[in-house]
């Protein structure tokens, strides 16, 4: 089927709206040319098409519109209705605002649809998008996880469904997919009586959601990604490789100092904030870090203390991550817990010569409120990744 309006995507962050686009850009190229079936994933050459650098300062929609042009048909041929289901924090939605965008200089349909921040806002919009849901061919989906996305599948009758990465949550959505379970989050723990009584109280949807989900006789459903995750029977599995970040941006000027990337594991409650910052404080020290790329979810208060402690240099991004290192200027060697970036920056960044380090998560940081699947599911974004080097022990540490 020809991507084309009859394609109904629903982002609900940036990194999801980002490989959206690196999704159109794949159904834009040739057969051969979208990408293996994950399994034993080749690593692409680099692309060395001439495209300008845009300048260290420019916005995105510049950065898009001045990093070179497409060849005709290149990944632009065949527009996308992109639904925009903004969070309520402010640096997610300046991200989506930004990556729209970007998305509408590629020729996409980008539609912002408010789904939250007041009483009557999920229903207003529930009544709004009904009716693209139930006449769109394919849908794509950027988070399985979201009780809204949930409720708008249930009108669905789409014979494709395709599912993006929102970051290492592919890996679980898989995973629990495959085991029959219910869609939750890796990271919630069970909650207080409250909590389940809605739980099942939403168990019909939550149900109907993931059968939608499930590949069958009449549906198709594939997965875009550049996680390790293992094929369901009749799923297809396509490797994304960023190869419309790489055709758009770069390759990005290197700096000789090293650049730390944040993640929001204390602000969902999994690692404890005094541990975080012994480990930030060491990895500074031992790595001679100079900049901080701050996690759009982090507080402000989590990230002055950072700065304060270390010296550091906090950077906000307005994009995500893949687009600010390949823009560049960037690090020789950048420096990561286990996050989604551990696996999407060796294939934005392949041959530009930096080096992507992950740093484990030591169990004694973890709260008492991680649910029992935090240990090993950051153990497993670690130890599933591609192209980084593991930094040793020492350089994580110890509790106390």
């Amino acid at each position: 089927m020809n991507p084309s309006a009859s394609t109904l995507a629903f982002v609900e962050s940036p990194v999801q709206l980002l490989n959206v686009l690196e999704w159109a850009y794949a159904q834009g190229t040739a057969p051969a040319d979208r990408g293996p079936l994950l399994g034993a994933v080749p690593r692409q050459p680099e692309r060395t098409a001439a495209h300008p650098q845009p300048a260290a300062g420019s916005t995105g929609s510049t950065a898009a519109g001045t990093a070179g042009t497409p060849a005709a048909g290149a990944g632009t041929a065949h527009p996308v209705r992109i639904v925009v289901l903004p969070p309520t924090d402010p640096m997610s939605r300046g991200q989506l605002r930004r990556m729209a965008g970007i998305a509408r200089n590629e020729g996409h349909d980008v539609h912002w649809q408010e789904a939250r921040g007041g009483a009557g806002a999920p229903l207003k919009a529930l009544a709004a998008l009904g009716g693209q849901v139930r006449r769109a061919r394919r849908i794509v989906v950027g988070d399985p996880f979201s009780r809204f996305m949930q409720l708008l599948l249930v009108p669905a009758r789409a014979a494709e469904l395709v599912v993006v990465d929102d970051g290492t949550a592919t890996m679980e959505f898989v995973a629990q997919l495959g085991r029959g379970e219910r869609l939750r989050r890796w990271h919630r723990s069970g909650g207080g009586v409250l909590s389940r009584v809605r739980e099942l109280a939403y168990a019909p949807v939550s149900g109907r959601a993931r059968r939608r989900l499930t590949p069958g006789r009449r549906r198709r459903v594939e997965v875009f990604t550049s996680m390790p995750v293992v094929p369901l029977p009749g799923m297809e599995l396509r490797l994304n490789d960023f190869a419309w970040t790489r055709a758009r941006f770069g390759p990005p000027r290197l700096t000789k100092g090293t650049d730390l990337v944040g993640t929001s594991l204390v602000e969902t409650g999994v690692v404890d904030p005094d541990r975080y910052l012994d480990a930030v404080r060491a990895l500074t020290l031992e790595h001679g870090a100079t900049r901080y790329f701050a996690h759009r979810r982090e507080s402000p208060e989590k990230l002055r203390m950072l700065s304060e402690a270390t010296g550091l240099e906090i950077v906000r991004p307005d994009l995500p991550l893949e687009l600010i290192a390949r823009r560049g200027p960037v690090g020789r060697t950048i420096v990561s817990f286990p996050s989604t970036v551990v696996h999407t920056l060796p294939y934005a960044l392949s041959g530009t010569g930096v080096t992507v380090a992950v740093c484990d998560i030591d169990p004694e940081w973890l709260t008492g409120a991680a649910s029992a699947r935090a240990r090993s599911f950051l153990a497993g974004v670690t130890d599933t990744a591609r192209d980084v080097h593991r930094l040793p022990a020492q350089a994580a540490p110890a509790a106390g």
